[in-house]
């Protein structure tokens, strides 16, 4: 009977340990109820949800506040509601950035069509400067802003946009919207890209219903065909770089986003205002401007007028002489400007052997080919196709401006 009850009592020892043949015993950590576990999985995700609503409200609160005021960093305040150029009145209160990134990704056309007809370029048009594109629409067509912004303007006059609008946008750019027949928004009115702003028209200097279209950068025109392709609609880059040019290591708080440089003319006996911006392709307006001139100034026989913008390297002298030939003298550096044949301009340039003169441009014609043209020109079709961009598969349209220099 002993033996019988040791047994057992042996049996129920060996019940009631956890141990292996051969291995250690360890200690079972307690499991935590199953109830417990959700309950603490519920919160872990209910903090993430709360720290994500967080950020997205942070993010909405920070965009909301770059439309109330944008670009503020860069235009200091300023919100004229009266002058196409904020700092027409006074330049001083701001400080002119050496450069400013641009962000083109949320660009929309301002008209949506399937084809986008340009009617008139930007640039010298008889003496007045036409400082943006000219874009064939209907009276009526719906304008679009082009990107989010804040309505700075909305304007009329009679001798020069018509009914217009004036857009900041948060990326520091401005764009200006002509010739409207109706505008469906206010001035401080929040926009957003592509969302419809006006209806095309034919109102103040037109000859025609067609939208005139600015880009603007601190008040200044920059040419949209630099920045945006207009055949596909589409910007050339996602985003620009516009440099503040320099000349003589200070700055000209003129901007450029492409290679450029600034165009000189040193004056000659009997030059006027009015034969140097014919010549350089400006006004006199724009002259007396750029180089501080008031109406009644006499030009002084030896001074380098600062004439406009072209395309090339650095910030460069051009001398546009009347005189005889002279033999070029020998450079000491590679930025003293050599003197060359009459009604040529030279462009000093330390890009040794590269021909920076002017560039040229050609008017499409029906049956046309890249190989037509440069021939004509006497380039490679390769370089053409690098100039303007475009592929040996461009298809070529009748009236566009190629460049061919």
């Amino acid at each position: 009977m002993k033996i019988i009850l040791l047994f057992a009592v042996l049996f129920a020892i060996s019940l009631s340990t956890p141990m292996l043949y051969g291995q250690t015993t360890e200690e079972i950590p307690a499991q935590e109820p199953a109830e417990e576990v959700l309950i603490a999985d519920k919160d872990t995700r209910m903090n993430v949800s709360l720290d994500k609503i967080q950020t997205t409200e942070e993010l909405l609160l920070e965009e909301e506040e770059d439309l109330l005021y944008p670009a503020d960093d860069l235009y200091g305040s300023t919100w004229n509601t009266r002058w196409v150029d904020p700092f027409r009145a006074d330049t001083t209160q701001i400080v002119f950035p050496d450069t400013c990134i641009i962000d083109f990704k949320a660009f929309v056309m301002p008209i949506l069509k399937d084809s986008v007809r340009v009617t008139s370029l930007y640039g010298p048009r008889r003496r007045r400067m036409h400082r943006g594109i000219d874009l064939k629409l209907q009276v009526g067509d719906t304008v679009y802003a082009v990107f989010t912004g804040k309505v700075r303007i909305r304007s009329f006059e009679r001798r020069g946009y018509g009914n217009y609008l004036v857009v900041r946008h948060p990326n520091g750019l401005e764009t200006v919207y002509g010739h409207l027949s109706k505008s469906l928004v206010e001035v401080n009115d929040i926009v957003r890209a592509g969302s419809p702003i006006a209806l095309g028209g034919n109102t103040g200097r037109s000859t025609g219903s067609h939208l005139h279209f600015e880009t603007r950068f601190l008040g200044q025109a920059m040419n949209p065909s630099d920045l945006i392709d207009f055949e596909t609609g589409m910007p050339y880059q996602d985003s620009y770089v516009f440099r503040n040019i320099a000349l003589n290591g200070r700055n000209t708080n003129i901007y450029t986003a492409t290679e450029e440089q600034i165009l000189y003319h040193i004056v000659k006996s009997g030059d006027t205002l009015g034969a140097i911006a014919a010549r350089y392709g400006t006004s006199v307006g724009e002259l007396r401007r750029m180089n501080g001139l008031s109406a009644s100034a006499t030009l002084r026989v030896g001074r380098a007028l600062r004439c406009g913008i072209g395309k090339g390297g650095s910030a460069a002298i051009v001398a546009a002489n009347k005189a005889e030939p002279k033999a070029a003298p020998k450079a000491k550096t590679a930025t003293t400007p050599t003197v060359q044949p009459a009604g040529k301009q030279i462009i000093a340039s330390a890009a040794v052997g590269r021909d920076l003169s002017e560039p040229s441009y050609y008017t499409i014609q029906a049956g046309d080919t890249l190989g037509s043209i440069a021939g004509k020109h006497g380039i490679s079709v390769s370089r053409l196709c690098e100039l303007n961009n475009i592929t040996q598969t461009t298809i070529l349209k009748v009236g566009r401006s190629i460049r061919c220099s």
